[in-house]
């Protein structure tokens, strides 16, 4: 899609449509929050609601999200496609964006995705390595996502790749090369969950047998904050982080354990900016200072100041005066940071 404007994907959920394996912490009728019922009205319906919502100068794509599309028959595919040609058509969708399997990826899926105007496959990768992908029960190896990869890059499609942390046989080693995989892959963006104990599911009964930990939230935290900078870096677009807090998940009635919260990501981005700003500080010389000023980005300086103002606390335990500031110019994690004495009005540190 094109820069200068702005980009919305209109979601349509199929729940464990076509799923061929029911993997180990899978209830995807938890996880979406919808039932199994997918029909042309439903869809239609969606897709004009949130049409009239969008604004004109926007790029919209339609989104096939929750199971496994490029499973489906190839007859249902090409209906579902089907209603979405005229809004494609008209200049109304851009493109459309799905998720699957990588073993579901084939000439033939293919050949069907490009005649419909889809643009982006989203794979449901969650590890690239292999022994977490046999213990989750995922029904294929990390060879199996490569050559998916392959063949819908040769084909003009761009790959977005999901991955997990925190699964069986998982740890912050693995989670963190899974992610380096997915860069040197070539995918142009990516979704980051936190392992949640689902109510219903197999990692349910291994973990009420205690055969299975899940990450505490400060562990999926502390993993996140250090493999999402790496994809910022390689220019991996982070859709997503955490899953959607549906109202069983807030409720706590759908799942058993695990780092749910529904400001996830809030809290991952608080953690990378507290790690930049103690670095910075730790540069810092002038025990007399009592003033700070923190200058970033327009688009960073919530997540600078913190989620519940976390960041904003911190500083105010060590300066009697906390300042934040944007500047335009600021690239997106860059911070200059001054500090300053008010009697004497001396600025220490200025920098870049």
């Amino acid at each position: 899609m094109s820069d200068g404007k702005r980009h919305r994907t209109i979601p349509i959920f199929m729940p464990e449509r076509a799923c061929p394996f029911r993997c180990i912490y899978c209830n995807q009728y938890v996880i979406t929050g919808q039932g199994l019922s997918l029909s042309d009205d439903e869809i239609i319906k969606t897709i004009e609601e949130r049409l009239a919502t969008i604004g004109e100068n926007c790029e919209t794509e339609l989104g096939f999200f929750g199971g496994t599309f490029t499973g489906l028959p190839i007859g249902e595919q090409e209906r579902m496609l089907k209603i979405v040609e005229p809004y494609l058509s008209g200049g109304k969708i851009k493109s459309i964006r799905l998720s699957t399997r990588p073993d579901y990826i084939d000439k033939n899926v293919i050949a069907l995705l490009k005649k419909y105007g889809v643009g982006t496959v989203e794979l449901g990768v969650q590890s690239l390595d292999d022994e977490v992908l046999r213990k989750t029960r995922r029904g294929y190896d990390s060879r199996c996502v490569y050559d998916a990869v392959e063949m819908l890059q040769k084909n003009a499609i761009d790959v977005g790749m999901q991955m997990m942390i925190g699964l069986p046989g998982d740890n912050k080693e693995k989670s963190i090369n899974t992610a380096r995989k997915i860069i040197e892959c070539g995918a142009t963006n990516t979704r980051i969950y936190p392992t949640l104990v689902v109510k219903n599911t197999v990692l349910a009964t291994m973990y009420e047998r205690g055969e299975y930990e899940p990450l505490t939230l400060d562990e999926a935290i502390e993993i996140t904050k250090q493999i999402m900078p790496m994809f910022e870096e390689a220019g991996v677009t982070v859709l997503r982080v955490g899953l959607h807090p549906t109202e069983g998940f807030i409720k706590g009635s759908d799942y058993l354990a695990g780092p749910f919260h529904v400001s996830f990501r809030e809290l991952v981005e608080t953690a990378i900016w507290r790690d930049i700003l103690e670095r910075e500080i730790q540069s810092v010389q002038g025990d007399n200072a009592d003033t700070v000023t923190v200058t970033v980005s327009p688009d960073m300086v919530n997540w600078a100041v913190g989620y519940h103002s976390a960041n904003r606390v911190f500083l105010e335990e060590r300066y009697k005066r906390v300042k934040f500031v944007t500047d335009e110019k600021m690239a997106k994690r860059d911070v200059k940071l001054s500090i300053e004495t008010t009697k004497h009005n001396e600025k220490y540190r200025n920098r870049g």
